[in-house]
């Protein structure tokens, strides 16, 4: 479903992503590790086409999108949801799931995604009517995947979904993420917490100095002495 070849994103003089070489199969959950300045949310935001890549090509579907815009994209089924949320804190819980839904025109459709969303994520059926901006972190992050989930999207890019949230409700939202993989949507994963990622995927890749240094099975990287050492702890 995802092929990368060469990817080299800069930012201003500095090379972000030196040559990064990726793929992932449909129904595929892979996860990108590494150190916090390793590249791993610039690969994200490049292949979103939030970001353009001075090198290299991305190819989705067979299509290249190298050059795509976002907003394309997410039309096309690739739908991110970044680091820190982005919610938009001044709208409800509703209003901003219909964001999500904004290039989509089938109002049933939309409607039962409504439903599928608070079936999957019910604590924002029930702070529905409220504005974003007063959720807890973990119910913003619910919010972000749940608005991502409203494009339908084939591919979706999941940047540190875990970040800054208590162990109860990351284990929640992973328990989110596996659901929405058992229906079928291909997963890219980004996540520091090293040993929660390769558990829940099928592969891994390492990421160091804009460089993929590992990539292998999942359950092979948690077992790899030096994965051990410098991600989880050991």
């Amino acid at each position: 479903m995802l092929e990368v070849k060469g990817l080299k994103v800069s930012y201003g003089g500095i090379e972000a992503v030196k040559g990064v070489d990726l793929s992932v199969a449909q129904a595929e959950l892979v996860t990108l590790i590494g150190a916090n300045g390793a590249g791993k949310s610039t690969t994200l935001k490049a292949l979103a086409g939030l970001l353009k890549p001075a090198a290299g090509s991305i190819h989705y579907n067979g299509v290249d999108i190298t050059a795509r815009p976002a907003f394309e994209l997410v039309r096309e089924g690739l739908a991110l949801v970044p680091e820190g949320r982005g919610v938009f804190g001044r709208l409800t819980v509703e209003e901003n799931l219909a964001m999500g839904a904004y290039s989509r025109r089938d109002r049933a459709g939309i409607a039962a995604d409504h439903d599928r969303v608070y079936g999957l994520l019910p604590r924002l059926a029930e702070r529905r009517r409220q504005p974003a901006g007063t959720l807890s972190g973990g119910e913003q992050q619910m919010l972000a995947l749940g608005r991502a989930l409203m494009s339908r999207p084939r591919l979706l890019l999941l940047d540190e979904p875990s970040m800054g949230l208590a162990p109860l409700i990351v284990q929640t939202i992973f328990e989110t993420i596996r659901a929405i993989a058992a229906e079928g949507v291909t997963l890219l994963l980004v996540e520091q917490n090293a040993k929660l990622a390769l558990e829940t995927c099928h592969r891994g890749y390492v990421m160091e100095s804009g460089l993929i240094a590992l990539a292998d099975d999942a359950s092979r990287l948690l077992v790899n002495p030096q994965v051990r050492r410098a991600y989880l702890g050991e």
